[in-house]
């Protein structure tokens, strides 16, 4: 198949989830045989940070303004088996008049569906939703699964709506040599946010406070400068995947917190859950409805939700902690690849290219 796609970034992997998940799956796709054009405005706070410039078996297309490439977007589109539109797409608008005045399959995938959900619920605009919702589209495709589905058909319109989860791309995050400048006992991969600050607290700053012997690491970018460090919290700015699998095979546990809005709604794994499992990491998790369906806890990952709890994992022995790890990879790797969301994915478009060929 020849996809078309107009996304926040595939370039840049700094500050947002979705570079290092569309790599891992236009990968993925191109192994498969099928082909993407990824059209991505230039921001300028992403341009800095881009760590990628080519695509497998397909064309990267940076543009500064919509209509410098719309002739060229619209010939594309015409010669797409599927045209797809994404959640935070600087031009999901324009965008979306396009691709819903062509022939080919209608996608949109939102990778934001909790905060797309919930902006809405609290009368918010959404830039990349119009006024007609997702009802033009003949796919919907969400990060998150569960009641999120029924919400897309209901609250947005949404003709045929199905989960597309996260994923990791095994050659990117796999188990490396630690490295001495990323030892911890504890660490923490992610972008600062507010919504997510108070579980870092509770998890991480809370039990270094109590722990002064332990060494805890924080990874990430936009982090405040009135955040409270204290004397063994120390901080990595932003690291491009690549180091990843260094940051997590340092330290003896690794933390995930969840976006308020994600773990609210339910069954909407972070990307962190699964590329922390794929370096071979023992990764502690805060809990949500769904959780269960992707790892079982307390024996493929571990459930904390206070600093209590981080004391407790902390506790246990490294022979302990290696077979949970060891357990994690696994699921992962037998479940949650870049290739296993490309097979999906495939399956799903042929269904909704041809429900009725499908059904009998």
């Amino acid at each position: 198949m020849r996809l078309v796609v107009f996304g926040l970034t595939i370039s840049s992997s700094w500050g947002n989830g979705h570079a290092t998940l569309w790599r891992g799956l236009v990968r993925a796709l191109a192994r498969r045989g099928h082909s993407v054009v990824f059209y991505e405005r230039d921001l300028p706070f992403y341009a800095p940070h881009r760590d990628l410039t080519e695509i497998p078996n397909g064309r990267l297309v940076l543009f500064s303004d919509w209509a410098e490439i719309r002739g060229q977007a619209a010939r594309d589109v015409a010669a797409a088996d599927v045209a797809m539109v994404t959640s935070y797409c600087p031009d999901a608008r324009a965008a979306t008049d396009l691709v819903l005045g062509s022939s080919s399959l209608r996608v949109f995938y939102d990778l934001d569906t909790p905060v797309t959900l919930d902006s809405l619920r609290r009368g918010e605009a959404v830039d990349y939703v119009g006024p007609q919702g997702f009802s033009g589209f003949d796919l919907v495709l969400s990060y998150t699964g569960g009641p999120a589905l029924d919400a897309l058909r209901d609250k947005l319109g949404a003709r045929r709506a199905a989960p597309l989860y996260g994923h990791v791309d095994p050659e990117v995050h796999r188990p490396a040599p630690p490295q001495a400048h990323y030892a911890a006992d504890l660490s923490y991969l992610g972008t600062y946010a507010a919504d997510r600050q108070a579980k870092v607290l509770s998890c991480l700053v809370e039990p270094a406070r109590r722990r002064r012997d332990r060494r805890f690491l924080i990874g990430g970018a936009q982090y405040p400068q009135d955040f409270p460090w204290t004397d063994n919290i120390f901080f990595v700015r932003h690291l491009a995947p690549q180091e990843h699998p260094a940051f997590y095979a340092s330290s003896r546990l690794t933390l995930n917190v969840t976006r308020a809005a994600m773990a609210a709604m339910g069954w909407c794994p972070s990307g962190r859950l699964f590329e922390a499992t794929a370096c071979g990491a023992a990764l502690l998790s805060d809990a949500f409805d769904g959780l269960d369906a992707f790892y079982r806890p307390g024996e493929e990952i571990l459930l904390v939700e206070t600093p209590d709890a981080v004391l407790a994992a902390l506790d246990r022995s490294d022979a302990e902690l290696r077979r949970i790890a060891q357990a994690g990879r696994a699921r992962t790797l037998d479940h949650h690849t870049a290739a296993h969301r490309a097979a999906e994915l495939e399956a799903i478009l042929d269904e909704a290219r041809n429900p009725v060929a499908m059904e009998a």
